[in-house]
């Protein structure tokens, strides 16, 4: 498994649990995080064994967005990595989640500051769970700046736009239960246990077969901004190739013969 000195990589049977750490600065993302976070993506990507993500942080918050300091390699922490972000400079949009999708579902674990670049690493991922005393929120505006992490973009197809236009245009902060009322995050938590809540939902995961599991997700985003009919016959064309695999029927005789499935990817 990877990792680097801010992001560690951990195994939870089938699950990889990517957590960032860097609790000194409420895990701003620094060039060494998003060099540890892309490579897991990647890792998860190649690794069939790994059936669902969780991303999480350390010391009790989630992240609280871009360390631009860092990210410029001013001193010499994270320089060692800086070679990375030379041969693929759009490594960082990769591990924010901007420009990359894993295929496995990625189910994120909040605990404290959820904001800036924390909320849109957020808008990235597939099943939020937040402890209650979660703080999102996309500030940026507030030090004339633009939340280019997507965004502008992702937010409104996520939530009602009234209520993306209103945390995009005051920058203000949001609890983890205003969060759930607009349908940002699914799960609210009691505090210091986002992190078993979000492995007990990857452990229902896990337990179903990882073809269908992969395939529908994939046509979830896919058919996202088609019509209806497109979408009907997108899903069609990745659904059907399903029932004729060996999971499939594996499944089916499981089901018969009142036992837990045992899938192969086949």
């Amino acid at each position: 498994m990877g990792g680097t000195e801010h992001l560690t990589v951990q195994r939870a049977g089938a699950t990889l649990v990517l957590t960032l750490n860097r609790p000194d600065a409420k895990n701003a993302l620094s060039l060494p995080m998003l060099v540890g976070l892309y490579d897991g993506w990647v890792e998860a990507d190649e690794d069939d064994t790994v059936r669902s993500i969780v991303l999480t942080g350390a010391g009790g918050s989630f992240c609280a967005g871009m360390d631009l300091k860092a990210l410029a390699g001013s001193g010499m922490e994270g320089e060692h990595h800086r070679s990375r972000l030379e041969a693929d400079p759009d490594l960082h949009w990769k591990a924010m989640l901007r420009h990359h999708r894993p295929r496995k579902p990625v189910i994120a674990a909040v605990e404290g500051y959820c904001v800036a670049g924390g909320t849109e690493i957020l808008q990235g991922t597939d099943i939020r769970v937040a402890g209650e005393s979660a703080t999102f929120g996309l500030f940026e505006v507030k030090r004339g700046l633009f939340p280019i992490g997507g965004s502008t973009v992702r937010l409104q197809r996520q939530i009602p736009r009234t209520h993306a236009l209103e945390m995009l245009l005051t920058g203000r902060s949001y609890t983890a239960r205003e969060a759930a009322d607009v349908g940002l995050i699914g799960h609210v938590v009691p505090d210091g246990t986002a992190l078993a809540k979000a492995l007990e939902i990857a452990g229902q995961i896990n337990a179903c077969g990882p073809l269908a599991v992969e395939a529908v997700k994939a046509s979830v985003y896919a058919t996202a901004e088609m019509t209806e009919t497109d979408g009907l016959a997108d899903e069609l064309k990745r659904g059907w190739p399903i029932f004729d695999t060996a999971d499939a029927k594996e499944g089916a005789r499981a089901f018969a013969q009142k036992r837990p499935p045992v899938y192969k990817r086949a």
